[in-house]
């Protein structure tokens, strides 16, 4: 990383580059192992009583104090990605959030707040796309008592890491108390080469509604009540594949909901005792070919950062990682 112009080290950023993506080192803290300076790179979220703060690409905010500069500049937003279709995060996160509707929903400025029993995070959280109509501060106590409401914790989905994102307000999240508890990737790839993968799915069934069998390889709830129907139910085009183990349970289901151009896919899952065989594959292979009949060309995915293996089963179709979103909770 340079930073130097003539062989000196300048802070050429001020306040008014906030919310412009920088590059700027400081001092490492006293007693800190390894290097004298430390570097950071992200969007300038805040910059006030002598305090920075940056917002990197995974949303981890970090806080700088400007005594400790030593360097600073503004540098390009990240390069766009070249792997999969065009897409913008605005149009990704309406269409992941007509993928998974909640049971219940009210608007706050143009932030949605969302719920369904307790039923997954995505469905009970508050969606800011825009201008809550009120400062944020007051925002988020109208969600924590919206949420309380309902016996329900408090959640805000916030994404990072590409243009049109949203790092300053995670910035204000962190000012305000609230925390990332979970973190996952929203991942992009062409439709037609998932389609062409040579899978064998002739085991693979696809059904419009989710049955007994289904829910029950399913992992994500305790009781399947109407309010895990209603959300897993929803969305444009909905469907349901199975593969047929040993008993009532499949040994692999997966879900795709196909929206215009788009087709999501959640819910992968294969039993344990039948993985290795290439069970979620042929899931993701049939869903794919069937939302390419009904028009669909670019594909969609949200997996948990830490999930490595599904992480590697992506890659390996294709995905690359568009945006990353995190749910804050607070304090």
């Amino acid at each position: 990383m340079e930073f130097t112009t003539g062989g000196r080290l300048e802070v050429r950023i001020s306040p008014d580059d906030v919310g412009k993506r920088v590059s700027v080192r400081r001092l490492a803290e006293a007693g800190s192992p390894g290097a004298k300076f430390t570097d950071t790179v992200g969007v300038l979220t805040s910059w006030d009583n002598g305090v920075l703060w940056i917002t990197r690409r995974s949303g981890e905010v970090v806080r700088i104090a400007e005594s400790t500069l030593v360097a600073g500049k503004v540098v390009p937003s990240a390069p766009a990605r070249r792997r999969g279709p065009a897409a913008t995060f605005e149009e990704l996160a309406r269409a992941g959030a007509r993928a998974w509707q909640p049971v219940e929903s009210e608007p706050l400025g143009e932030w949605l707040l969302r719920a369904a029993g307790g039923f997954t995070r995505r469905a009970n959280s508050a969606l800011p796309l825009g201008d809550p109509g009120m400062p944020v501060g007051v925002a988020l106590g109208h969600v924590r008592d919206w949420y309380a409401a309902r016996g329900l914790p408090a959640y805000v989905q916030v994404a990072t890491g590409a243009e049109g994102t949203q790092e300053r307000l995670a910035a204000e999240l962190a000012h305000h108390g609230w925390s990332r508890e979970v973190t996952a990737q929203v991942r992009i790839a062409g439709l037609a080469p998932i389609g062409g993968l040579d899978s064998d799915v002739s085991r693979v069934a696809l059904h419009r509604e989710c049955d007994a069998g289904w829910l029950s390889r399913y992992q994500r709830f305790t009781e399947p009540g109407p309010h895990v129907l209603r959300v897993l139910e929803s969305g444009p085009s909905v469907w349901f594949a199975s593969v047929a183990g040993g008993g009532e349970t499949p040994a692999a289901i997966g879900r795709c909901v196909v929206d215009g151009r788009w087709a999501g896919f959640m819910a992968v899952e294969v039993d344990p005792a039948y993985r290795r065989q290439g069970l979620a594959g042929a899931v993701m292979t049939a869903l794919a070919r069937r939302a390419l009949d009904e028009g669909a060309s670019a594909a969609w995915l949200q997996v948990e950062a830490d999930n490595e293996g599904a992480r590697a089963l992506y890659d390996g179709m294709g995905f690359a990682t568009h945006h990353s979103y995190h749910h804050f909770r607070p304090a």
